[in-house]
């Protein structure tokens, strides 16, 4: 069987908080931790995406429309659906 599920992965989140959002996987965990002892992967995605920007809208309106919050979580497998594409990570990860 072919491993679907590797480094650099887009992956989109399918239940829980983070549901719907898309995330990159940065570590996997096919057999399990102490602490987790199922099959997992270490996500790194995009909580809150920026939001829409005009020319209109000042310079603070521009700034604060533009923040991007990001979330790190441990997620079982099964609640990961992957994408075609995938990320380029630097080798310190």
């Amino acid at each position: 069987m072919v491993k679907v599920l590797k480094t650099s992965k887009v992956v989109i989140v399918l239940s829980g908080k983070y549901a719907g959002k898309k995330a990159v996987i940065v570590q996997n965990y096919d057999q399990g931790t102490s602490e987790h002892p199922y099959g997992h992967a270490l996500v790194c995605g995009i909580e809150k995406y920026p939001m829409k920007v005009t020319k209109n809208m000042g310079e603070k309106k521009v700034q604060k429309r533009s923040k991007i919050k990001t979330f790190v979580k441990a997620v079982n497998y099964n609640h990961l659906m992957p994408t075609r594409y995938t990320f380029e990570l630097g080798e310190t990860v």
